[in-house]
C-alpha cells in the first residue's frame, strides 16, 4: 500500500510550533508493518508509532499529531478488536504526543517524570512557544529511571535515556518479541534533532545509542523515532556517525576555530547524504557546537 505523508520537513518541524488549524491532514495515510511477536509498527506525519496487540488488549508507542487520532484509532482497529489500555510516551514532542488528550481519556499515559511537567506546561522549542495541552494528555503514570509493564504476555522494559533528545526520553524494549523503540534517539540515515534547549545534549545521545548498542540483543528489531524499521547494524553506524560529528567539532573548538569557521570544514564526507532530511549539515554542526560549549 503506498504511503502519503507531509513533506518530511513540514511534518517534523510541527512538533515544535503546535498543529496549526490550517495544516491538512487529510492526506496523510497511516500504514501498518508487522515488525516481530505482538509488535506492528505504524508510519503516517510525525514519529513511529508502536502497537503491541493480544489477549490483554492494546498499547501503542507514541501517537503522533491530534488530527490523525481518528485515522490511527481505524489502524488500531484493522489490527484488533480489544481496547487501548496504555499509552507510552517516549518524549514530550507533539509529533509524539499529540494525540494524547484523545488517546488519554480511554488509556493510562506513561512516561517519563519529566514529560508529564513539559506536557502540563508552556514550552519553548526552537524559539516557538508550545502551550501546555490538556489534562487529559498528561501521563498519569510517571517514573525516573525503570519499569516494566507485563502485557500481552511478555515483559516491556522502559528505560530512561537521560540528557540525550530532551530531559524526558525513554527506550522501550520488547522482551519476548525482541523489538526496540528509541523514539529520537534515532533517527535512520539523517542527523537527529537534539533539543538542547529542552535538557538535550548531544554527548548523551551517543552516550545513552552506546548503551543500547550494549544491551539489546544482536537480531534485535528496531523501531527509530522516524525513518523506516531498522537493525542493530543500523543503530551501530547511527552511532558511529554521533561519535564522529562530537569529534570532528570538538577538535574544531580545541583548534580556535569559530562556529562558521567549523561549519565551512564541514564534516566527514562519509556522511554528506546524512543532511537530506530536516536537520540540514549546518544546523546539526550548529546543535553539536552549543551542546558542547553551552
Amino acid at each position: 500500500m503506498k504511503k502519503v505523508t507531509l513533506p518530511a520537513a513540514i511534518a517534523i518541524t510541527l512538533f515544535s510550533i503546535g498543529v496549526s488549524a490550517q495544516q491538512d491532514f487529510s492526506q496523510v495515510e497511516i500504514t501498518a508493518e508487522a515488525v516481530a511477536g505482538n509488535v506492528t509498527m505504524l508510519q503516517g506525519a510525525g514519529g513511529n508509532i508502536g502497537v503491541s496487540v493480544g489477549d490483554d488488549g492494546i498499547l501503542i508507542i507514541d501517537d503522533q499529531f491530534a488530527p490523525l487520532a481518528d485515522k490511527i484509532k481505524a489502524a488500531l482497529a484493522d489490527l484488533s478488536n480489544g481496547d487501548l489500555r496504555y499509552v507510552l510516551n517516549t518524549h514530550f514532542h507533539g509529533d509524539h504526543t499529540g494525540s494524547n488528550a484523545v488517546f488519554g481519556l480511554e488509556a493510562l499515559i506513561v512516561a517519563h517524570e519529566n514529560v508529564r511537567t513539559r506536557l502540563s506546561t508552556e514550552q519553548t522549542v526552537r524559539g516557538n512557544k508550545v502551550p501546555p495541552q490538556p489534562a487529559s494528555a498528561w501521563p498519569v503514570i510517571t517514573f525516573d529511571d525503570t519499569m516494566s509493564i507485563h502485557f500481552n504476555g511478555e515483559e516491556i522494559s522502559l528505560h530512561s535515556l537521560p540528557a540525550g533528545h530532551t530531559d524526558g526520553d525513554i527506550g522501550i524494549y520488547f522482551h519476548e518479541s525482541n523489538v526496540a523503540h528509541l523514539g529520537d534517539h534515532f533517527f535512520k540515515g539523517r542527523f537527529p534533532f537534539v533539543d538542547v534547549g529542552s535538557g538535550g545534549t548531544v554527548q548523551g545521545m551517543a552516550a545513552n545509542v552506546a548503551t543500547a548498542l550494549e544491551n539489546l540483543p544482536d537480531d534485535v528489531k528496531i523501531i527509530p523515532g522516524h525513518g523506516p524499521l531498522a537493525n542493530k547494524a543500523d543503530l551501530k553506524l547511527y552511532h558511529e556517525m554521533l561519535e564522529d560529528c562530537l569529534e570532528t567539532v570538538q577538535g574544531g573548538i580545541n583548534g580556535g576555530k569559530s562556529l562558521d569557521e567549523i561549519k565551512t570544514a564541514g564534516l566527514s564526507e562519509r556522511w554528506a547524504d546524512w543532511g537530506a532530511g530536516f536537520i540540514n549539515k549546518d544546523f546539526w554542526i550548529e546543535t553539536i557546537h552549543t551542546s558542547l560549549t553551552q
